[in-house]
């Protein structure tokens, strides 16, 4: 049995197993991958120490600082769910190997809710981002497209218009988000709005070159050439493994205190996978750091 079991290998897991190895625990991490949504990001200005880094880059910075301590690592497995047994918990992968540890940090992280049309997948990196804090900043002077309508597409908008050429909201619905957040759009030719169109295809062979959207109600089909596209229609916690054992919230996500600690003594969760109010990078580790900690903290009280 290990003394600590890190699910999770993005930013918040990473860290823990960093601080974990730092006060010598017995520590798993297993993960279905590392780096997470991390490695699907263009580019980064805001993470301290770099003024620029690409997603994969700063990931690989992440794992190499892990690789340095005697961590016992499972990549490459997903942990389908976490159960209670006598002196902790066991994860079961689902490939039905078994796992067990005294304490569980679960930093799981969420994944975006796609599009699922052609090009979005291939172009993933290429011009197709999940996040328009983390790469906006990328598409200075560029005609870009957002997509969604509700208050995290609307806040993309407010944010990448500023630094745009061009704008173009492509939303399925009419704009759902917050009042104050629609009257706060700009008016006059920086900004498109196409409700009521859905997204049929991205273009582009190593690059986004463009997107085509059709109005429902017309059926009429338009090519926007845009060179960058925000996808802003909600993240999905990855939280499946531990609903048996929390009550979630109404998103999905894990309900934690300032300590990282769940309703569960000796269950741990840190980052986007949590109800934290900001999913960044910085916080995640952050968190991630801090669960380390706690969860050390809660072995010695063990004894």
């Amino acid at each position: 049995m290990y003394d600590l079991m890190i699910i999770g290998g993005g930013p918040a897991g990473l860290a823990a197993s960093v601080y974990a190895a730092r006060k010598q625990l017995k520590t798993l991490l297993i993960s279905q991958d590392i780096g997470g949504q991390v490695n699907w990001t263009l580019g980064i200005e805001n993470y301290l120490g770099y003024q620029f880094i690409e997603g994969p880059e700063l990931i690989s910075k992440f794992q190499t600082q892990v690789d340095q301590f005697p961590i016992d690592q499972k990549i490459g497995e997903k942990v389908s769910h976490l159960e209670e047994i006598d002196g902790g918990f066991e994860a079961i992968s689902e490939a039905d190997e078994r796992y067990q540890a005294k304490v569980v940090i679960l930093a799981t992280g969420k994944k975006p809710r796609k599009l699922n049309v052609p090009g979005e997948d291939e172009l993933t990196g290429r011009g197709v981002t999940y996040c328009a804090i983390c790469d906006g900043p990328i598409f200075a002077g560029q005609r870009v497209a957002v997509i969604g309508g509700g208050n995290s597409a609307l806040e993309a908008v407010l944010d990448t218009v500023k630094i745009a050429e061009h704008v173009d909201l492509v939303s399925l619905t009419p704009l759902t988000g917050d009042p104050i957040l629609i009257d706060q759009l700009p008016g006059g030719d920086k900004l498109a709005i196409y409700t009521e169109h859905q997204t049929e295809k991205i273009e582009g062979e190593m690059l986004v070159e463009g997107i085509q959207i059709k109005d429902i109600k017309s059926g009429e089909v338009k090519r926007l050439d845009v060179t960058g596209i925000f996808i802003e229609i909600g993240l999905i916690p990855n939280s499946d493994a531990v609903k048996s054992l929390l009550e979630l919230n109404k998103s999905g996500e894990v309900p934690v205190n300032n300590a990282c600690e769940t309703a569960l003594p000796g269950l741990y969760a840190a980052g986007d996978v949590t109800d934290i109010p900001e999913k960044q990078i910085v916080v995640a580790a952050g968190e991630g750091a801090k669960a380390a900690l706690q969860a050390h903290r809660y072995l010695q009280r063990l004894g």
